[in-house]
């Protein structure tokens, strides 16, 4: 909780504003009673109606008094809880964003995307209710027994008694519920998990017909969430009347011996219905103990779930080399693999294994390998998505380690295997690659991925909106629109991981002739052996290991599975003929 606090403190001046208007709202209900029984004793029973007027209307300037203080206060509290909740938000997506790869997998989209919105809304609603409601309640038990005392001290007895035990039982109630909202939050999740997995593939479940399967595993979650909230729920619902017996039995006893008292003569009736209006006031705002008790039950649960993302390291300590991006531009940038070993988090096999290899400024390279081999592990630590287990990675001579992350990146075009584009327009996302680029720029970088005709035939051309993940375009639309964003940024580096598998081949021919112009050093992940042939050098991966490496002539000379590779694809005759 003492982050959530830190985000509090901007915000000290309004929140002590709605405190103050707060303690005006306090002090006026517990003034009230003692003015009721003054108008009991000296004007009712005295029979004197203008004591009665007086302070009558004493009364109801007072109470107008509490209205407007509680209209302000409200004003006040809401601009905390709203301010905070927001700084809340921010301070969590910036950490997120500045997460390193492999600590971002710790959390579930689906968490993230829950403490984000659902636990920041809990830290909101639990702001502006203790500055508007809650705080008032426990002040109002403390005010309302001293109050009592000043009436009269033998009847505030009862009230003595009673209260610590109420107030030890609803600590022990919020020790108990914070643990099992906290589950609550986990269960949400989960149902948030199975929705978002559901919605990503809807068209998959479609085409398989696998409605009911993903039904019956969301109606599970939904199931668990309902069963531990209402747990929850119900033992909180304890609270309720235990407090109302335990008040209305000190109540019963302040009337009994009040009576005996006024009998007697040694108490006064209006001492008695103070006494009873105080009682009945505490016993109205230790009734609220048990909404403040859900409440703070719940923002305990989500504070920690907070905590947890603010709290986490970012996993990457960011270098200070600075290096010019237009110095760098002057000449290509070669990369350097150096003995590089990598496996992935929470992960004991190495994907890579002792790699090392030297790609020339300028140089295009052609990566192939089976499914599993290593090629797109070994594409996210170029960029420093990762850090090698062993070995270094350098670009230009400096070690990725040294480099500051946002220049590194920034020499960079990178398509992954796949492509993903954001709602909006064309334009839009092209920008993305590099916001100040101009509209010749873009159609340069559209031609050369090959999609700048199919844009100019689409209605409003450059300005058509996308659909979310680009549902309206085909998959080799979006894989040509991904390469134009990239080329945009005029790379040092250009990435392209498999992400020209949905072309055809007269197209890919020529976008990789395109390709040419840019200049710039170029891996490029593929499948195809045609693909590979116009790289100025490929790769050979198998389980993490380079098993060969030379141009299309020299792998057909010296590797076996190179050659099986090109015979599959082209043909004996033709591989022969090449």
């Amino acid at each position: 909780m003492r982050k959530i606090f830190a985000f509090i403190k901007p915000y000290r001046f309004p929140m002590w504003i709605a405190i103050v208007l707060m303690l005006v709202e306090l002090a006026v209900e517990l003034f009230h009673p003692l003015l009721l029984a003054r108008i009991i004793d000296e004007g009712v029973v005295a029979g004197d109606i203008d004591i009665v007027i007086r302070w009558g209307l004493i009364m109801i300037g007072m109470s107008f008094l509490a209205f407007l203080s509680g209209v302000i206060n409200s004003f006040y509290a809401a601009h905390v809880s709203q301010s905070t909740g927001f700084d809340l938000r921010q301070s969590m997506y910036t950490r997120v964003q500045s997460f390193a790869y492999s600590k971002l997998q710790n959390f579930e989209t689906s968490s993230l995307i829950t403490r984000m919105t659902n636990d920041v809304t809990q830290i909101q609603n639990t702001i502006f209710m203790s500055l508007r409601i809650m705080m008032r309640a426990p002040l109002l038990v403390i005010g309302g027994t001293i109050m009592a005392f000043v009436v009269n001290a033998k009847l505030a007895l009862f009230l003595v008694v009673t209260i610590p035990i109420l107030i030890f039982f609803l600590i022990w109630m919020m020790k108990k519920g914070g643990s099992m909202f906290r589950e609550v939050q986990n269960k949400l999740d989960q149902l948030n998990h199975v929705m978002r997995e559901n919605l990503k593939g809807i068209r998959i479940i479609k085409a398989f017909v696998r409605r009911n399967h993903e039904g019956k595993r969301f109606n599970k979650d939904n199931e668990q969430l309902k069963d531990q909230t209402i747990k929850a729920l119900r033992l909180m619902e304890v609270t309720m009347p235990v407090l109302l017996l335990l008040m209305n039995g000190a109540i019963i006893g302040v009337l009994w011996f009040g009576a005996i008292d006024v009998g007697a003569n040694q108490a006064q009736v209006g001492e008695v219905v103070a006494i009873i209006n105080y009682a009945t006031r505490i016993t109205s705002a230790l009734t609220v103990f048990s909404m403040i008790i859900i409440v703070f039950s719940r923002a305990r649960a989500s504070a920690a779930r907070i905590d947890e993302v603010l709290s986490t390291e970012t996993g990457m300590e960011d270098g200070d080399i600075e290096t010019a991006i237009e110095q760098s531009k002057q000449s290509d940038t070669h990369i350097e693999f150096n003995h590089v070993t990598f496996n992935y988090p929470r992960s004991q096999k190495d994907v890579l294994k002792d790699l090392s290899f030297y790609v020339k400024r300028g140089e295009t390279v052609a990566i192939l390998g089976a499914t599993g081999s290593g090629k797109s592990s070994l594409f996210q630590l170029i960029p420093r998505l990762y850090d090698p287990k062993k070995g270094s990675i350098s670009i230009d001579g400096i070690d990725l380690r040294e480099w500051e992350m946002g220049k590194l990146r920034q020499m960079m075009g990178y398509v992954p295997q796949e492509s993903l584009l954001f709602t909006g327009s064309i334009k839009e996302n092209l920008s993305w690659g590099r916001k100040e680029s101009t509209e010749r720029e873009m159609e340069a970088s559209a031609r050369a991925a090959q999609i700048h005709d199919t844009i100019a035939a689409l209605p409003k051309q450059y300005e058509t909106r996308i659909g979310q993940k680009g549902v309206n375009l085909s998959g080799g639309q979006k894989q040509r629109i991904s390469i134009a964003r990239a080329l945009i940024r005029q790379p040092c580096i250009l990435l392209l991981d498999d992400s020209t598998s949905a072309l055809d081949m007269k197209t890919e021919r020529k976008f990789l002739k395109a390709l040419e112009e840019y200049p710039c050093t170029t891996l490029i992940i593929t499948q195809k052996i045609k693909t590979a042939m116009a790289a100025d050098r490929i790769f050979l991966l198998d389980q993490g290991r380079m098993l060969a490496c030379g141009s299309h002539e020299e792998l057909l000379k010296d590797s076996d599975l190179y050659q099986q590779i090109a015979q599959s694809q082209l043909g004996k005759e033709e591989t022969h003929h090449v």
